[in-house]
């Protein structure tokens, strides 16, 4: 008898705890499918960001010019927001990113001025291939504040006079100049800047003036004297075009002085306009994936980046000749 009893009290518990999983399971089917698809945006949100992250390792490291450094400064924020990971990039200038690109200290070196013949044969002496890529155009702006109102164009020869030390005061460059004393500012040594200068201005003779290694210290000691004058890369111009006055400037090969604009630089007819370069270490592009790809991405958002950071983009498709230069 008590067997009977206890076997109709557990159905009855059977059949009650059965009514309540039916009366139940829509909310249970609803909490469970809420429940994968939590887990599956979870899911899709955390696929995006692994695919947009890839499988990139390792370090890419590069060095050199300031002028190139706003470019690929916007470029590595851009590849870092894809990949999750960045470059590191130094800011020695042209010149000292040389040094260390020669000893295979970097994967790249940013230069605004092209390879010198005793930087070949050091990485030639160290077994070093390397492909150079061209990234953009700068116009080397030559500039006074934009309080002067007498200087309205120069020519090579006035500004040999001027940074040679000839001239003391401005008088001396010309004659309806008033005599007022000039003190000339540039990058120095380490700045490509100076080395293209130098080259295409000064015929390889040193430059007397105040050189100082930060541009923006260029820019504001100009800035700041009526009686100066300077030269650095068009985007500095550009961002202090408020402050300064760009002098149109008459080369050897000029009828009559230039100034720099986007056009004039891009089609060469402005004396001063001179490439940007990225130089990269071959063996880095073919045994770094993570480098090949950082310089996959760098010609291909080039364009974008150099007009940002206030220089002249290539023709379309010289990008795409320089991609196909990838070893």
């Amino acid at each position: 008898m008590k067997k009977s009893t206890f076997l109709a009290a557990l159905l009855m518990s059977l059949m009650f705890i059965l009514a309540a999983c039916s009366g139940s399971g829509g909310s249970a089917e609803e909490d469970s499918a809420s429940g994968s698809s939590d887990e599956s945006a979870d899911a899709g949100s955390e696929g995006e960001s692994s695919e947009g992250s890839g499988d990139l390792s390792g370090e890419i490291v590069g060095d050199g010019s300031s002028t190139v450094f706003p470019i690929m400064e916007i470029i590595n924020e851009e590849f870092n927001a894809e990949h999750s990971m960045a470059a590191e990039i130094g800011v020695s200038g042209t010149g000292g990113g040389f040094e260390r690109f020669t000893e295979g200290e970097t994967h790249f070196n940013n230069a605004s001025r092209e390879i010198s013949e005793e930087e070949v044969s050091l990485l030639e002496e160290n077994g070093i291939d390397y492909t150079e890529f061209l990234v953009g155009t700068d116009g080397l702006t030559v500039a006074v504040s934009q309080d002067n109102d007498f200087v309205d164009s120069l020519t090579f020869d006035e500004l040999y006079t001027i940074y040679s030390g000839e001239a003391d005061s401005w008088s001396d460059v010309r004659e309806d100049f008033p005599d007022e004393p000039i003190t000339a500012y540039g990058p120095d040594q380490s700045h490509g800047t100076h080395d293209f200068f130098v080259e295409t201005v000064m015929n390889d003779e040193d430059i007397d003036a105040q050189l100082i290694q930060d541009t923006n210290q260029v820019v504001s000691s100009v800035t700041q004297d009526t009686s100066s004058i300077g030269f650095f890369g068009y985007s500095f111009y550009l961002e202090n075009q408020d402050s300064l006055k760009a002098v149109p400037v008459q080369g050897p090969d000029n009828e009559e002085a230039i100034e720099p604009t986007d056009e004039t630089v891009q089609d060469y007819s402005y004396p001063l306009s001179r490439p940007l370069f990225v130089y990269a270490n071959n063996e880095s592009l073919n045994n770094n994936e993570a480098f090949r790809t950082f310089m996959e991405f760098t010609l291909e958002n080039a364009a974008a980046a150099t007009e940002e950071s206030g220089y002249v983009a290539l023709p379309e498709e010289d990008y795409q000749e320089q991609i196909d230069q990838l070893p």
